[in-house]
């Protein structure tokens, strides 16, 4: 039963990386119609840049988490800016060459660079027990940071007026620009809470794996599996959707085979698509 519950607590923590990463995504595709395949990438630029601010720099993991999200959030409006805002208007297969072309070039300037896999300390490398549960403290700063980061998004689309803008230029942008809302101003604020995101997942898992150019590649493709799970721009879609992902995908790698843990999420993909076509919470076709 230990062991059940230990494998749980490791979905728990893996879905929470995959719902913050999942969850910038759904921002992007739900609001601009954006399909950022390059997200992985600035996920990885965010683990790469926690590794120059904390190890090299000498700063405070918590400092440099607050680091992290800040300059994603500007690299996030800097590629809104100069790679999707002039293809705005144009055939999704631009956007789509565009992210590839951003992807190549991040991993070959990062692998230029830095070739070799990273390692950054754990914060507190510790372990505790708890109703025979052995977790360490790293795990649990993972799955309470992502709770609260979720909390903190819900409330700031929910409860404040630049929430609300966003929200509405995801159901009607010409609406939105109609009203008063710049269009191009919530397009890059959407931008930098998204990557601000996948800074905050970076930060909370790179203690627990190493950092390396194509950590960011196998994890988007995931994100986006859970984005369709969910439903397409639903953002409790890619929340449940995220959880489930990691819970099962421990299990399986606990149960079944560790060699095969990449092939469980788009087995869940196809099986949940072919009972729920748009998804559990009915996104777009």
């Amino acid at each position: 039963m230990s062991f059940f519950l230990n494998q749980m607590v490791i979905g728990i923590q893996l879905g929470s990386q995959y719902v913050l990463v999942a969850l910038g995504l759904t921002l992007i595709f739900g609001i601009l119609d954006i399909s950022h395949f390059a997200h992985g990438h600035m996920y990885m630029i965010g683990a790469y840049l926690l590794y120059i601010v904390m190890v090299l720099g000498g700063v405070n993991y918590w400092l440099a988490l607050v680091i992290c999200m800040a300059a994603l959030s500007i690299a996030g409006v800097v590629v809104e800016r100069a790679v999707y805002r002039p293809l705005r208007g144009q055939p999704h297969i631009n956007s789509f060459i565009a992210a590839i072309g951003l992807i190549l070039v991040l991993e070959t300037l990062v692998r230029g660079i830095q070739p070799d896999a990273l390692r950054v300390p754990k914060p507190i490398d510790k372990n505790f027990s708890f109703l025979g549960i052995n977790m360490e403290v790293q795990r649990l700063i993972v799955i309470v940071g992502a709770i609260v980061f979720i909390i903190l998004l819900q409330v700031f689309i929910k409860r404040t007026r630049l929430g609300t803008a966003i929200e509405a230029m995801s159901q009607d942008r010409e609406g939105a620009a109609l009203v008063g809302i710049n269009v191009n101003r919530m397009s890059a604020l959407t931008f930098a809470i998204a990557t601000a995101l996948a800074a905050v997942a970076a930060v909370f898992m790179a203690p627990l794996a190493f950092v390396s150019p194509e950590m960011g590649s196998v994890l988007v493709l995931k994100a986006f599996v859970i984005v369709v799970i969910g439903g397409l721009g639903s953002m409790k879609g890619a929340i449940l959707g995220g959880y489930l992902l990691g819970i099962l995908e421990a299990l399986a790698i606990a149960y079944i085979s560790s060699a095969y843990k990449d092939v469980f999420a788009f087995g869940v993909l196809i099986i949940i698509l072919a009972i729920w076509p748009t998804g559990i919470f009915g996104g777009r076709d």
